[in-house]
């Protein structure tokens, strides 16, 4: 039997016994099995008993001398080569001696190094016979004669000349900030420099080893980022920059919930601090963790009123900065954008009539009372049930207030329209259908039908009782937090202009802003190009915004059915134009008059789009009785811009020689203003180019051409009758003439822009003249001398132009639309003729550096460039700006250009790389690694700054990667948006539509973040049983 020896009471003889009983495994293997050998760990190399002067023994097992491997060279893409890209360079120069010392001789293929000269070998030179032949350098020389390095040469030698520079850096700041520690942007910059100091080997290492190991992590960097912060911040106690970076970079390691009391923290330190709110509104409707839809809409309310009492004087405690009252409004309209994206498109809808109440039906009693007083009188006039802005028979708060005192009055029944009513109400247009899909087409159907807020019709005998969705109700606690107060004559006028913006009418001015790339969340940006095809000269008269209109929230790919609004939002445009146009100046008015012209041109666009017949037959009908109607207005009788528009319209519809004629009327009333007139030049200008493209690749040039003969009745003035023949050639030279001395006093007037002797409106002169010139040119000489009149007045232009601010309300400037259309004119010539690309792409590029965030200029690059079989030169070109704005992060020095999106250039670009059909896609040539490049571009724009909580750069992103078959990765980049913009309502849309299988997921996250949900499941299977 086995036993141990320590159990054993007296220790044997032999405490051994033989173990007769074979092992096989000892047979079958070639050692013993290592569990059965005893295992122990040498102390040194010697053993006891030996002379270790005469003996010694040799272990085969050995493992304290290990073989040292040889070092392998430094490959091109190692930390230590990478090093000598960023390493300054040293000059070698010969030394040549007379006055052109350092430069070599002109005849001479090379720059020859000469020897060095006795002088600069020093006073330590080796003597002549260590170094007989001048080939060793100074430290062998050194080592021959048995002398060493001095301490400094070491130290110097041992560090490279990168890690020289970036030592001096670090001891540059140092001493910067510790001369002037109040320095607030020395501070952001030394913070700046961390990541510089990371990504290379720290200068003030110890040994090369540990230079090695001196790539820190991201979390050490930010600890230390964090760390210069707080001590900057103890210098710098009211810099606001400084505590916004340090929570910027805190987001990285604190706690949600710990962000957001610092957040709270430090706006109530600097409550008046406009800037600083905008940044804690983003920072709280994109933390998804602490999300919800009433949260955040408490929070703008809270803003606004903050804001408000500061604005008033209330706060004594803090005074009002410059520019508060633009950014109310600015607040204010994002937060009816933010509601918008959510789905709760009633509130949003509330604010703007209780807004536009609130500040034109003022009543005069309640003028001089603070914002706060005056929101308690609002809140009867809403609590009443009155009629509000928009709605039959609203007369106003004023109105209502007066006729109180009166004991109130009794609304008539207005009977309703008899227009004919073209939408098919049936929710469920196909019960075969998934019940996703089904889920997809009802909330897209109630969304257009019912995203005005449900009012009881008291005619009807209704009460609130009475609605079948709560959620359709807003009551005065949801808004009233918002009202804020406008005194300014131009952002009132801004306000309605950007309510009717939200109602889907087009007009120029918009609101310019780094935040604003939060609201862009529809595909119409990187619409136009079958527009562009059928009318190439025309085109740059249409505008895209890309902000989803209201009422049309659904898929990234949801095709719209019909243009325009349902009959009541129809019937709510028509009563807000009607109810606020009264209340503005004359020429107010009539700009109101043209946008609602030029909505009712944009609806027959989109049914020319769509193909609809009948839907465009009775659209044109509806716009030619709206422009008649406006056309008799007193003050519209004489505006040259609405008869354009009109002409323009019946030109879209098909009725050539009716808008023909109302060109020539038109032309007849206000030729006598001349070239003078900017209304006239551009009323002239569109008709030409409509003659042009109705040409239809037929000779357009000569002096039969109708385009001929209304620019040159322009030039010559007088009376003005239709088109009826050729002209004669005296004419066409006598108009040219007329043309250049125009153009030439015109240019002259634009150098004195500087000194301020320009009236206001010179730079739509310049367009509209210098457009009818160009187009003179180009059907009478030819494309080089259009091409040389678009180029001089650029030129002319660029050297007077300024950008604006970046809080300004404008639209595209002047000479931007200078730039698009001499592009389009040279995109226009090489369709229809053989001429070469460069001219056009280098009026592009050229406009592309003066405006880099236009995106007709962007698209219009993109077109031109796709139909090239090498697309290295666009991609360089491209790739080089587009690092320029996203890399950089340099977003303040073009938010102000264009439509005052930054985010368009990223979009146009990516956009037609996605093809942006959003179709099947079929893939019948090979990628070539295409799609990688793509995706790369679209994870540099959502990592950008502001690209991050932009909705349609994560929804464009998404429909690529499903494109492309990826829908494991395409699910992760929803997850990954949702940490961005989990506000966004077509977000989770898309969500359903491309991952059906996880629909009720999404609808439980909707439900649990407030997002509007119209529909839930349960009531589609209540419908699919009907």
């Amino acid at each position: 039997s086995f036993t141990w020896i320590d159990d054993l009471q007296a220790l044997p003889d032999f405490p051994f016994f033989i173990d007769k009983k074979a092992d096989p495994a000892n047979w079958e293997y070639k050692s013993l099995y290592r569990g059965d050998i005893a295992r122990y760990k040498r102390k040194g190399n010697s053993s006891l008993g030996l002379n270790p002067k005469t003996q010694h023994i040799t272990w085969a097992d050995s493992t304290s001398e290990k073989k040292k491997s040889a070092k392998v060279p430094d490959r091109y893409f190692a930390k230590a080569c990478r090093l000598l890209l960023s390493a300054e360079g040293f000059p070698v120069l010969p030394c040549a001696e007379g006055p052109n010392r350092g430069l070599p001789s002109p005849s001479v293929g090379f720059i020859p190094i000469s020897e060095c000269s006795a002088e600069a070998v020093g006073s330590d030179a080796a003597p002549a016979w260590i170094n007989p032949l001048g080939i060793y350098d100074a430290s062998t020389s050194l080592w021959l004669q048995g002398k060493g390095q001095p301490e400094q040469d070491k130290s110097q030698a041992g560090n490279p000349p990168a890690q020289t520079a970036l030592a001096a850096k670090v001891e540059e700041f140092n001493r910067k900030l510790r001369e002037n520690p109040g320095d607030a942007q020395t501070w952001m910059e030394f913070v700046r420099f961390q990541d510089e100091l990371t990504n290379r080997p720290n200068p003030f290492t110890v040994t090369e080893s540990e230079s090695e190991r001196g790539k820190k992590s991201l979390k050490v960097t930010l600890e230390k980022k964090i760390a210069i912060l707080d001590r900057a911040i103890e210098s710098n106690a009211g810099s606001v920059e400084l505590k916004l970076a340090r929570l910027e970079l805190c987001k990285e390691l604190w706690e949600p919930s710990t962000l957001l009391k610092e957040w709270k923290k430090l706006v109530f330190l600097h409550p008046n601090n406009t800037e600083l709110w905008k940044q804690y509104l983003l920072f709280s409707q994109s933390q998804f963790s602490t999300f919800t839809v009433s949260k955040v809409n408490s929070i703008y309310g809270k803003c606004l009123t903050t804001l408000s009492a500061v604005h008033d004087g209330c706060m004594v405690s803090h005074p009002s900065l410059p520019g508060t009252e633009e950014a109310l409004l600015a607040i204010f309209l994002q937060q009816c954008q933010f509601l918008r994206q959510t789905g709760h498109s009633e509130k949003a809808v509330s604010l703007f009539q209780a807004i536009l109440d609130f500040t034109f039906f003022k009543p005069d009693s309640v003028k001089d009372m603070t914002t706060r007083q005056q929101v308690e009188f609002f809140e009867p006039f809403w609590d009443c049930g009155e009629p509000r802005v928009g709605e039959r028979g609203a007369r106003g708060w004023m109105s209502w207030m007066r006729q109180q005192e009166r004991g109130g009055w009794l609304i008539p029944n207005e009977p309703d329209d008899d227009d004919e009513d073209l939408e098919d109400d049936t929710e469920v247009k196909d019960k075969t259908l998934p019940k996703w899909q089904i889920w997809l087409d009802v909330e897209a159907s109630r969304e257009t039908r019912h995203w005005l807020p449900w009012r009881p019709d008291k005619s009807k005998g209704q009460s609130e009782e009475d609605c079948e969705d709560p959620d359709r109700q807003v009551l005065f606690d949801d808004i009233g937090s918002s009202m804020i107060r406008l005194l300014s004559p131009e952002l009132r006028f801004q306000l309605l202009c950007s309510f009717l913006q939200f109602l889907d009418i087009p007009g120029e001015r918009s609101y310019s802003s780094p935040f604003w790339s939060v609201a862009l969340d529809h595909r119409s940006i990187l619409d136009g190009g079958s527009e562009a095809a059928e009318r190439p000269l025309t085109s740059v008269h249409l505008n895209h915004v890309g902000v989803s209109p209201i009422g049309h929230m659904t898929t990234l790919d949801g095709a719209k059915k019909y243009s325009g609004l349902c009959k009541q939002g129809e019937e709510f445009v028509q009563n807000v134009f009607e109810q606020m146009m009264p209340l503005f100046a004359p020429e107010e008015k009539s700009l109101l008059s043209l946008y609602w012209l030029q909505y009712e041109k944009l609806k027959v666009i989109k049914c020319l789009l769509n193909k609809n017949k009948k839907r465009l037959k009775w659209q044109g009908k509806r716009s030619k009785k709206l422009a008649k109607k406006l056309l008799k207005e007193p003050e519209n009788r004489n505006s040259l811009a609405l008869w354009r528009e009109f002409a323009h319209t019946e030109w879209l519809i098909g009725n050539t020689d009716d808008s023909r004629k109302v060109f020539d009327t038109a032309i007849a009333t206000g030729l006598g203003q001349g070239l003078q007139s900017a209304d006239l030049c551009e009323l002239c200008l569109l008709y030409a180019q409509l003659e042009v493209e109705a040409m239809d690749g037929a000779a357009v040039v000569g002096a039969g051409s109708p385009a001929v003969y209304i620019l040159t009745k322009l030039a010559e003035g007088g009376s003005y009758t239709g088109y009826s023949g050729q002209l004669p050639p005296v004419s066409i030279l006598k108009a040219r003439k007329v043309y250049e001395n125009a153009f030439v006093s015109l240019l002259t007037e634009v150098e004195k822009v500087a000194d301020g002797s320009v009236c206001a409106g010179w730079p739509m002169r310049v367009v509209g003249l210098v457009g009818c010139f160009a187009l003179f040119q180009y059907l009478t000489v030819g494309i080089e001398a259009a091409n040389h009149v678009y180029r001089q007045a650029v030129q002319m232009m660029s050297e007077v132009w300024t950008e604006e601010s970046p809080n300004a309300w404008t639209g595209p400037s002047a000479l931007e639309k200078l730039t698009l259309m001499q592009a389009e004119l040279l995109r226009f010539h090489t369709r229809a003729h053989v001429f070469p690309l460069g001219p056009l792409r280098d009026s592009l590029t050229a406009a592309l550096r003066l405006f880099p965030g236009s995106h007709s200029l962007w698209k219009l690059y993109v077109q031109v460039e796709n139909k090239c079989h090498n697309a290295s030169r666009a991609r360089r070109w491209g790739k080089m700006r587009y690092q320029y704005l996203f890399v950089d992060h340099i977003w303040n020095t073009v938010c102000d250009s264009g439509l005052g999106f930054p985010l368009h250039i990223s979009l146009s670009f990516l956009g037609w790389c996605v093809r942006a059909d959003f179709g099947d896609v079929h893939s019948t040539i090979p990628e070539n690694g295409l799609s990688n490049r793509i995706r790369v571009l679209f994870e540099h724009a959502v990592e950008s700054d502001n690209g991050t909580h932009c909705p349609l750069l994560w929804r464009l992103y998404m429909h690529f990667l499903v494109s492309q078959g990826d829908a494991d990765r395409s699910r992760g980049i929803f997850y990954r948006a949702l940490q961005h913009i989990p506000w966004v309502k077509g977000l989770y849309m898309d969500a359903v539509a491309h991952f059906p299988e996880r629909v009720q997921e999404y609808m439980d996250l909707m439900t649990e973040k407030e997002l509007r949900l119209r529909v839930p499941m349960e009531e589609v299977d209540v419908l699919l049983e009907d």
